[in-house]
């Protein structure tokens, strides 16, 4: 019964929707009138899931529809809108609803593009970093900018990158250790693809020519510049098999080139791996690893092993910082084609921080299309060091205006109150875009046909399901006098069968029955018109196209 009481929600809620004044109606009930173009709207929505001639009937499927806005109408009266878990419901709801339209879905589509090239080709670069807090004031801010520019400018007046990087970057791993002798890496990172760096690191990697250097970006780390040295096609994964010797002394090399030696000779990898390898997880395997790309070894072992060109190539022995290793090549797996990868790039796009970026696109085009007026004397109280404690009577001026909606300071104020971590300038913009979203989700409705649509038929579907548990539901499972007068009154329809014995059978033609009374008394409460011209013209119509 439940889920029949849903279906009808779905095949009438939405008739009266963005109904047009000047369209012809079909049916009033009272002063709210349901166009012909709404109900065909519908009607013809759901054709594909009726079954039989019968159940297509014009006037029956509009008896239909007027009892279940009688409902709904009583629904709204008893103020069942007003319920704390019917809001709650609706709020979750409008939320998962909203989603959609909070992404760019032209920009998310080009971003799979641009990363799909991103996976098949792979950067080599080095970069020099200066260093900003999260804290960092628009005057410390450029401090860093200016300084890093600085720094470019030597590059490209012709320093070495290496030297300039190991001499002031803020990356530790660039700069020489005296203390330990380790030698920096000059801001050498190798090469990389997809995913591997944050998104502007890898936005301004990919958009730099090879041998030119970047003007200055920022990421959550502070201000970089990068320098190009390489591009090429990725050479995809590879699955590989090794034997791993720890010992890094004398001895250890001595171990690792007898083993060789016997490889040489044509002894098997894999039983020379069980016999030798000191690595533990992959020894009972025949030396065999997880598949691996770039970026997920460390780099000897990676070199080594790109370096092999055909499957079931051994490397000479070479050095990790776990030891000695020799690689053999098992098998190649190039990049896939874009229609087999795509959806994959997605999820993960989804999953990352890029999703923001696909926000941040939607928020630029409110901007454009909007009204924002940002208030600068009621801004000033960002300048205020005890901002989170001023009394909320001095907190009522319009700080932000988004068209006709005006937002106060305290509602700034109140954003802020648990929200300690950043400056509370960069606050303001995090608060101005909330504010841009939260503006847009309110009149989706209004902009969005679809959404208004889908929003009305759950909002209506739920109070009904609120009411029918009410009025018929909880009533036949509860009022047991009232079910056992029903069965006694009714004895030529069960057959002097016992009650317990055929329970739910009665009970449901019970909630029928109390349907239908409640139905006629709603009838009769409620004034309904049917303009049977316009509905002899809807049947002709629909008998012309069968």
């Amino acid at each position: 019964m439940k889920n029949s009481i849903l279906t009808i929600c779905i095949v009438f809620i939405s008739m009266s929707i963005f109904s047009q004044k000047k369209e012809k109606t079909l049916v009033t009930i009272n002063k709210d009138k349901t166009s012909i173009a709404d109900f065909k709207r519908v009607y013809e929505k759901n054709l594909n899931i009726i079954d039989s001639e019968e159940a297509k009937d014009i006037t029956k499927n509009l008896e239909l529809y007027i009892n279940y806005k009688l409902k709904v109408k009583e629904a709204y009266q008893l103020k069942l809108d007003t319920l704390p878990s019917y809001k709650r419901e609706i709020e979750t709801y409008k939320n998962q609803l909203s989603a959609p339209y909070l992404q760019d879905t032209t920009f998310i589509a080009n971003l799979v593009k641009d990363i799909y090239f991103r996976t098949k080709n792979e950067v080599k670069a080095k970069h020099i970093l200066i260093r900003t807090s999260k804290e960092a004031t628009p005057k410390d801010t450029l401090q860093a900018y200016n300084k890093i520019l600085k720094i470019r400018d030597r590059i490209v007046g012709g320093e070495d990158f290496g030297k300039v990087a190991s001499e002031t970057s803020d990356d530790k791993s660039a700069q020489d250790d005296p203390k330990s002798g380790r030698k920096g890496n000059q801001g050498n990172l190798g090469y990389f693809d997809a995913f591997k760096m944050v998104s502007p690191f890898e936005d301004a990697a990919y958009t730099t020519k090879v041998g030119e250097v970047s003007m200055p970006f920022r990421t959550q780390f502070g201000y970089h510049i990068i320098k190009v040295d390489d591009f090429r096609e990725s050479k995809g994964e590879l699955e590989t098999a090794h034997i791993l010797i720890m010992d890094t002394t004398v001895v250890g090399k001595t171990k690792i080139d007898e083993v060789y030696a016997k490889l040489l000779q044509k002894e098997a990898f894999e039983v020379l791996a069980k016999a030798y390898s000191d690595d533990r997880g992959s020894k009972t395997k025949g030396g065999k690893l997880n598949t691996f790309g770039k970026g997920r070894m460390v780099k000897p072992f990676e070199d080594a092993a790109f370096s092999l060109e055909d499957e079931g190539d051994f490397s000479k022995p070479f050095k990790t910082r776990f030891g000695w290793h020799i690689v053999k090549l098992l098998k190649k797996y190039p990049i896939k084609p874009f229609s087999e990868l795509k959806k994959d790039i997605a999820t993960k796009i989804k999953k990352s921080s890029r999703m923001q970026m696909s926000e941040t696109a939607v928020i630029n085009k409110l901007k454009a299309s909007y009204t924002i007026v940002e208030n600068e004397e009621a801004k000033k109280i960002l300048e205020r060091k005890n901002i989170r404690a001023i009394p909320k009577d001095s907190l009522q001026n319009t700080i932000l205006s988004i068209n006709d909606k005006n937002i106060t300071q305290e509602e700034f104020v109140n954003y802020i109150r648990n929200r300690r971590h950043k400056a509370v300038f960069l606050l303001f913009e995090m608060f101005k875009n909330q504010e841009i979203l939260a503006y847009y989700k309110e009149n989706l409705i209004f902009t969005e046909p679809e959404y208004a649509y889908t929003l009305k038929e759950y909002e209506d579907g739920l109070l009904l399901f609120e009411l029918m548990q009410q009025k018929i539901w909880d009533k036949s499972s509860k009022d047991t006098l009232g079910l056992k007068n029903y069965f006694s009154n009714h004895p030529e329809k069960y057959k002097s069968k016992e009650l317990e014995d055929i329970k739910g059978e009665v009970m449901n033609d019970y909630q029928n029955f109390l349907e239908e009374n409640w139905i006629a008394e709603l009838r009769r409460k409620n004034t309904i018109k049917i303009n049977k011209k316009q509905l002899k013209k809807l049947i002709k119509f629909y008998e012309k196209k069968k």
